[in-house]
Parts: structure tokens; sequence; C-alpha cells
């Protein structure tokens, strides 16, 4: 296939080598040293005591690289305009696009089925609708993200997560498609784990409980996720935990997950610095609308009453506003 990676660092660069060495005609959308790495030796994955090298086409202009297959964003949600601004030369006639991202999509309330309440207003998470014009949602396809990844050198990307990498797609109103199937198999190919799923929106739900609940106490006490077993705060991930939970419930999405489980003694917490701290410390735009405020207007549209997620929210706007990483 060919295979545009738009945003091929730390999470992209992992699957474009994966995929490139797997045989795919891959090409790459990134920026500055890396690209310019990229350029001039591939892309190097370190995961476990392996190194993959893979040549691809790369660019910081999409229109160098030509129509596509399918294009995979794992650009962060707080850098989509990148993809409105420039995404049109990747598209043929049927080519879709994968966004995989943390938190609620732009796309979420289309598709919706009819068992689930509205979603709520999501327009700050596409300003302008300049996603919907550029992409559509005929093409969306959703991406939910499993892997733990750091660019430790331009074009050189370490996985500290060998066993743990998984990168599930769904179509937004969870039909079983043709692209669907085609596209699994080739992650799957790849040396990517894509597990089947019927509800996309319970992926989405799911991963977003470590980021909502977990990644906003790493971010407002500056710590790696260690900080999470410690009584204090363990506590109070658990409180949180249990109102996402009562959030996912009451927009339709019943969770096989518990504060207990996900936060209980037999955790195993890695020294990991979440991605929302890591730009917070490197000064990068964070994704505050995605990860904290779009679950809380899904709260706020169902009557909840959620005082922990409240102030953490509080907290992060704080921050990302006064380092100038996000405007409320």
């Amino acid at each position: 296939m060919r295979i545009c990676v738009f945003g091929a660092g730390a999470i992209g660069g992992n699957y474009a080598t994966r995929l490139a060495d797997a045989g795919n005609e891959v090409s790459v959308v990134a920026r500055g040293p890396h690209l310019e790495a990229i350029r001039a030796n591939g892309l190097t994955l370190i995961t476990g005591d392996r190194k993959i090298v893979a040549r691809v086409k790369a660019s910081d202009r999409p229109a160098d690289l030509g129509p596509q297959d399918v294009v995979i964003s794992t650009l962060k949600a707080s850098g989509l305009s990148a993809i409105a601004d420039t995404v049109a030369p990747l598209l043929g006639p049927g080519t879709p696009v994968v966004f995989a991202q943390n938190g609620i999509p732009w796309w979420y309330g289309h598709g919706l089925g009819k068992e689930r309440p509205k979603a709520p207003d999501l327009s700050r998470l596409d300003p302008g609708g300049a996603l919907l014009k550029a992409v559509g949602f005929d093409r969306t396809l959703g991406g939910v993200i499993t892997s733990s990844n750091h660019v430790i050198e331009p074009g050189v990307v370490r996985n500290i997560s060998p066993d743990r990498n998984v990168l599930w797609v769904g179509e937004p109103d969870d039909r079983q498609t043709p692209r669907i199937q085609k596209l699994r198999e080739t992650l799957i190919a790849a040396g990517i784990s894509s597990p089947s799923t019927t509800d996309i929106r319970y992926d989405i739900w799911h991963k977003l409980m470590a980021n909502f609940t977990g990644s906003t106490l790493c971010l407002i006490l500056r710590q790696p996720t260690t900080i999470q077993a410690t009584p204090m705060v363990n506590r109070l991930a658990r409180r949180a935990h249990a109102e996402a939970l009562a959030i996912a419930a009451a927009n339709g999405v019943v969770l096989d997950d518990s504060p207990e489980v996900r936060y209980g003694p037999k955790r195993v917490y890695p020294d990991h610095r979440p991605s929302i701290l890591q730009d917070y410390e490197g000064g990068r735009p964070m994704e505050i609308e995605a990860i904290v405020r779009a679950p809380l207007a899904f709260a706020r549209s169902a009557g909840l009453d959620t005082p922990t997620l409240d102030a953490i929210e509080s907290i992060c706007v704080s921050l990302a506003e006064s380092k100038n990483l996000y405007r409320s």
C-alpha cells in the first residue's frame, strides 16, 4: 500500500518504520532536524533489542508526496490544523484518513448510534469546520493508539513498549468495511497489533481514561506515572476515574474498567512522562481541549456532578494558559 504517515514523530516514526519494513511504500510528513535526518539516514526504530532502519520518502510539504492509498495522521489534536491546511494533495478519489490521536476526536458526533445520547458541542475540536471541509466524514476513520515512544535524536525513535504497540481503527459508524479490514491486515503484517473492534468509541473512552484521570495528575505534579502509586495521589486518581467512568456510561459507553483495577495494588507504573506533561515541559501546544475539556462537556450535557475532574480541569487549563500553550 501507498501509506503516508502525517506527523512522523515518536508514534508516527514507530508506525512508519514498521510499515516500510513490511514492504509498503511509505512516505512521511515531518519537519525540522527530524526531517533532515530522515532524508539523510532513513527512519530508525529501536524496540527491545531490535533495530529497524527504513528508507521512506519524507517532506514537510505533502504536495511533494502525491496521492496515497491511506493517510495515517498521528498528529496530536492540538496540531490538526496542519492536516486541514495541507492534506489535499495526498487524497486520491478514495483515500481514507485515519485520525490516530488521544482524547475525544473532532468527528465523534458523526455516525453516532441512535442508542446513544447526542454529543455535546465539539466545534472547538475543529475550529471553523476546517477538518470537515478538507477531509470530510466519508474519508474519516477513527484511530486509538496504545504505544509508548520517544524521539531520542533526530531520525531515531525508541519504542519503550515492545510488547504493546496497538492501533485500533474503525469507521465512525462502526461498519466493518473492506477498507477497514484491509488496513487492519496491513498493520498486523507490519507488527502493529490492530484488534477487530465493533465500537470505536468504546476504545476511544477506554484509552481516554488513562489520559484524563492519570496523565493530568502527572501534569499537575510534574511527575512521571510512578507518582500515581503514592497513596494520596492514588486516592485522587481513583476518585477521578470513578467520575470519568460515569461520564462514559451516561453517554452510552459502559467500560469494563474500574478504579480498583486501573489504580489497584497489582498495577505496575512505568517511569514514563505522559505526552501532555512532555508538551508542557517542552513548550508545545497542549491537548487540553481533547483530553480534558471535551470529556467534561459530555459530563455537563448529561447533568453529572464531577467535582474531582472539575478541579483537575481548572488546574490543567491554568497551567497551560500560563505558558501560552492553550487558549480557552
